[in-house]
């Protein structure tokens, strides 16, 4: 039986169709409808129109930001707002007459990561996104972990650990509180933090075009990224001991970033040894997509 995954974003919404095999036989995008029905309709309208090619009684996967109550069913902390409060497991399976799986776009990140990506084969992978926001999802044996409240691996919104006066002032986040790791790791975070201390308005891949062009205080701004990055990576190593953490997003795509990662971890984690891989991932922008796919395993009847 085909799988079809869909990646609920902001701005697109994207589907593929995966077959039994797991290779993607079809890939379609649309735009994000900024509207909580018109998403619905725009789901529908991208199953409808995989299988019309392909048949019907596919199963569906869907990635989607913020995550669902365990408690309510509602959809919350979604920074794709008008998906917020709303039954959304309920009103998309109701859309599209059969049972969905749905996990949190960065679960679906790590899961797709895991299973065939850049962790594949390890019993534990820690998946970070570095984009607009950053978030994290956790794979063991190639299975998520979701957790007791659903928010396993969100350390976004955990404050940066062993701070030092390179990291004050600390700007408040959309959540409430301040100094959180998407304050200082994620696209904007770097780009206000690189403003407030060499003036300015250069975005992160301006940044980092510019450090790698020798540029003093562009060089300044990547290594205390990439030195956060490693105390927040280190944070969370000290717990769950992943054997392989896989970057994504587009800040994950600036030139050495896991290699100045790996070299700090040592400073921070609590071992004489450093055996963890940190790892760029594989598919890229694909792998929210194939990983809303993989929600639905191999061999799912």
């Amino acid at each position: 039986m085909n799988r079809i995954g869909i990646d609920l974003g902001g701005t697109k919404i994207e589907a593929v169709a995966m077959d039994p095999q797991g290779a993607v036989i079809e890939r379609l995008r649309v735009p994000a409808p900024q509207a909580y029905r018109d998403t619905l309709e725009a789901i529908g309208g991208l199953v409808n129109a995989i299988e019309r090619e392909y048949g019907d009684g596919s199963r569906v996967g869907i990635g989607h930001p913020g995550s669902i109550s365990p408690a309510t069913g509602l959809m919350r902390n979604a920074n794709s707002t008008w998906l917020n409060g709303h039954p959304f497991a309920r009103d998309i399976e109701a859309a599209l007459g059969r049972p969905v799986r749905l996990a949190n776009d960065a679960d679906c990140f790590t899961l797709s990561e895991a299973v065939d990506g850049a962790g594949q084969g390890a019993g534990i992978v820690f998946g970070i996104i570095l984009g607009t926001g950053v978030g994290g999802g956790i794979a063991v044996d190639g299975k998520l972990l979701h957790g007791a409240q659903g928010i396993a691996g969100e350390w976004g919104h955990n404050p940066l650990p062993w701070t030092n006066e390179s990291d004050q002032p600390a700007a408040s986040c959309w959540c409430g509180q301040s100094g959180c790791h998407e304050t200082w790791l994620s696209g904007p975070g770097l780009a206000r933090d690189h403003a407030a201390r060499n003036g300015g308005d250069l975005g992160a891949a301006d940044i980092f075009a510019a450090a790698e062009a020798g540029d003093a205080p562009a060089r300044r701004s990547v290594e205390l990224h990439s030195d956060r990055l490693a105390r927040g990576i280190a944070s969370v190593l000290n717990i769950l001991d992943a054997e392989v953490v896989v970057l994504g997003g587009g800040v994950s795509n600036a030139p050495g970033l896991a290699e100045r990662v790996t070299a700090r971890l040592p400073d921070f984690l609590f071992s004489d040894i450093v055996r963890t891989r940190i790892v760029t991932h594989r598919h890229g922008d694909s792998s929210g997509v194939r990983g809303a796919a993989w929600l639905w395993p191999a061999g799912t009847p």
